[in-house]
């Protein structure tokens, strides 16, 4: 009961924003890499707000075709034009190449939005890798992606004027009724008897655990990483869920563009440079993730954990 009212509270009744797009400082020269920002995700409506300040966001998906329609979208509105970075997220090869190429063709990295996701597929769908595909989409994706990008963004932080570099990691509050259990988090009869809203659960915790141990590993060498709930919003992550489930929630669901005032928030603001290690609400304010998403030691268990499921890659 606890974990439903905590999900009701954060999503459904969040108070009005004192923060606006409007209020995003100019991004001259900055370099940003949203994940999943295509057609239908929060996302949608950052690229074309920020790429108005004239930085360089590339938008990281595995469709191009999505993608390519979501930049002919922003060069139609602001006559300018992000970049298409192909990233398959529930394969760590695809993730590799991707992270490769981006170093080929730029040397800093000023904002890292960790942005996409998936949710409730059929629990019998699993990763290129065979691991669970929310939790590796989600989490361990997210996480070799950020990996394979630190040396880039230390760069980036040591050579700022503030010396600071952002990771923004989404999550959701469904975090709430979700728990690590290592071993669901690869295919097999454990993860196969979990519902599949309880697998996403779970990769929402992760979000926030990695999210955290980021910060206390990195915090010193300038990397600010926080991890937001971006509010119940209208978007494709609920395509896999049948019509009267949509129509259910949809019924409480906010504008898709209001997810990015949090976003935008951490990510492009001063005092966004002050949250690190922070669970975000909307909008635009701190919250309190459950017990358990603040736990440094399980936090470094699934750090580690992560770590060796890349380290052949």
């Amino acid at each position: 009961m606890g974990s439903i009212l905590a999900i009701i509270r954060e999503s459904f009744f969040p108070p009005r924003s004192t923060f606006k797009v409007d209020d995003v400082p100019d991004l001259a020269g900055k370099v940003i890499i949203i994940t999943g920002a295509n057609t239908g995700e929060i996302f949608f409506i950052q690229p074309r707000r920020v790429y108005l300040r004239h930085d360089v966001v590339y938008i990281a998906g595995r469709s191009q075709e999505r993608v390519e329609q979501a930049i002919q979208d922003i060069k139609a509105e602001t006559g300018n034009e992000a970049l298409f970075l192909k990233l398959d997220l529930a394969d760590l090869t695809s993730i590799k190449a991707a992270a490769e190429e981006f170093q080929r063709k730029e040397t800093r990295l000023d904002v890292l939005y960790n942005n996409a996701g998936v949710m409730a597929p059929p629990v019998a769908d699993v990763t290129a890798q065979g691991y669970d595909l929310q939790f590796g989409t989600n989490t361990l994706g997210h996480f070799y992606f950020t990996k394979l990008l630190l040396p880039t963004l230390l760069a980036t932080a040591k050579a700022s004027p503030n010396g600071k570099a952002r990771v923004i990691n989404v999550t959701s509050a469904a975090h709430h009724h979700g728990s690590i259990d290592f071993n669901t988090l690869k295919d097999g009869p454990a993860r196969k008897k979990k519902f599949s809203l309880m697998l996403y659960g779970q990769s929402k915790l992760g979000n926030i655990l990695f999210s955290n141990e980021l910060f206390r590993r990195y915090a010193d060498e300038g990397i600010i990483s926080t991890s937001i709930h971006p509010g119940s919003l209208r978007s494709d992550l609920y395509r896999h869920m049948s019509r009267i489930e949509n129509f259910l929630v949809g019924l409480f669901l906010y504008p898709s563009a209001m997810g990015a005032l949090t976003l935008l928030w951490v990510g492009t603001t001063d005092e966004g440079l002050t949250l690190g290690g922070k669970y975000l609400i909307p909008w635009a304010r701190v919250g309190t993730p459950k017990a358990s998403a603040q736990d440094p030691k399980l936090a470094e268990e699934l750090w580690t954990w992560m770590e060796k499921q890349v380290q052949n890659i």
